[in-house]
């Protein structure tokens, strides 16, 4: 071979590295377009047909789908992963010892290689054909699109109850008006979004609860927004997981945007139980006094107890059910929160005299001294009762 032939061969070879190693960076960074978000427990009977589902409707649209689940002992996270050993578009977020939808998306939309991010139902009741519309309103300039079941030809008849479709309707008319948004449907749980937007306000967003589109909108109220309406199917494998405490979950997170995220939405909550505990000790206290068989002391010691018990087990079941205690863990964190509400009980009385001695008000004093036993009693479970 002469030296002009190698020097050839050389140069020949090096073209075909570029060509190799250059298809090899394009193929790199032909990332997703869409990366699609699905908050699942217990979904292990869907991941298949969503999979199915989406391939087709997402054909000649490079995406892929995270699945985040809340650990489900049907094992929905090992089939994800199983699904994604042969397919690289499919990946899974297995959270431990944490619960919640809106905190599962917002993991899943953080860890999105998409510059664009769609949030669906792992339940089959979102129709999945509508994404590819939705992304084509997103890369026409919209920075949100919603996906709604109450404006157009959208229709959440077959998906609902006529409960839950009265009751969705009430929340929509609430929400405009109290934290003045303007959409059909804040309540949807199919969205589609920059994914700088949600980089961008992830700190304000609560990782609590079911409704984060709301928060999304009460947090970015300048956001250009598009929707589409789409008909709301009814599931067909599965149970649904939603129940009466999902009301509970979106009056905490309403009161929490409406006084500009001042109150969390776990302290309303917690300050909604205890409102209630008042009745309880009342109801009780009334009912043994009526029936002569206690002193008063004693009656009042036995209707504090019992209200702090079912405060107990309301706040076990409501506020802080992604950490439920239960057997004898629940036991233990009874006899905390017991200790607990008896120190919240000192600081109340020692708040209100010192607040009385400087202004004798009694109704202010009273007000503050619960104020501030609520405060503690929040803070003191969360550590120590309920601690994570």
């Amino acid at each position: 071979m002469t030296m002009l032939d190698s020097h050839s061969h050389a140069i020949t070879a090096a073209h075909e590295i570029e060509r190799r190693t250059g298809s090899h960076r394009e193929g790199v960074s032909a990332g997703p377009r869409l990366t699609i978000v699905v908050p699942t427990y217990c979904e292990a009977e869907n991941v298949e047909p969503l999979i199915e589902a989406l391939d087709t409707a997402l054909a000649g649209i490079r995406w892929e789908v995270i699945f985040v689940d809340d650990d489900s002992p049907d094992g929905t996270s090992n089939l994800v992963r199983q699904r994604g050993e042969r397919d690289s578009r499919v990946r899974a977020i297995r959270r431990i010892g944490r619960r919640g939808l809106a905190g599962a998306v917002i993991e899943g939309m953080l860890a999105a290689a998409g510059k664009i991010v769609a949030v669906i139902d792992g339940d089959l009741q979102h129709d999945e054909r509508l994404l590819s519309g939705m992304l084509a309103e997103i890369e026409l300039g919209a920075d949100l699109v919603i996906a709604s079941r109450y404006i157009g030809a959208g229709n959440a008849g077959s998906g609902f109850s006529k409960s839950r479709q009265r009751s969705s309707v009430f929340a929509t008319r609430l929400t405009n008006m109290l934290l003045k948004t303007q959409v059909s449907d804040p309540m949807s749980g199919f969205f589609m979004i920059r994914r700088e937007v949600i980089e961008a306000i992830a700190p304000k967003l609560s990782t609590d609860g079911f409704k984060l589109l709301l928060d999304i909108l009460a947090s970015s109220p300048k956001l250009k927004i598009s929707e589409l309406p789409y008909t709301f199917r009814p599931r067909l494998l599965g149970a649904s997981k939603l129940d009466g405490l999902v009301v509970a979950d979106f009056a905490g997170l309403l009161f929490a945007k409406f006084t500009s995220n001042r109150v969390s939405p776990r302290f309303f909550l917690f300050a909604l139980v205890g409102a209630s505990g008042l009745f309880v000790h009342l109801a009780v206290l009334r009912s043994i006094v009526v029936l002569p068989v206690a002193p008063f002391y004693l009656a009042q010691f036995l209707a504090a107890l019992v209200a702090m018990t079912t405060n107990f087990f309301l706040n076990n079941a409501l506020t802080f059910r992604d950490r439920r205690l239960t057997g004898l863990n629940a036991l233990k964190g009874l006899g905390v929160f017991y200790l607990v509400c008896s120190v919240g009980t000192f600081a109340n009385v020692g708040i209100a005299e010192l607040i009385y001695l400087r202004d004798p008000s009694w109704w202010l004093a009273g007000i503050a001294g619960a104020v501030m036993a609520a405060a503690f009693n929040y803070s003191a479970s969360a550590m120590l009762t309920w601690r994570k």
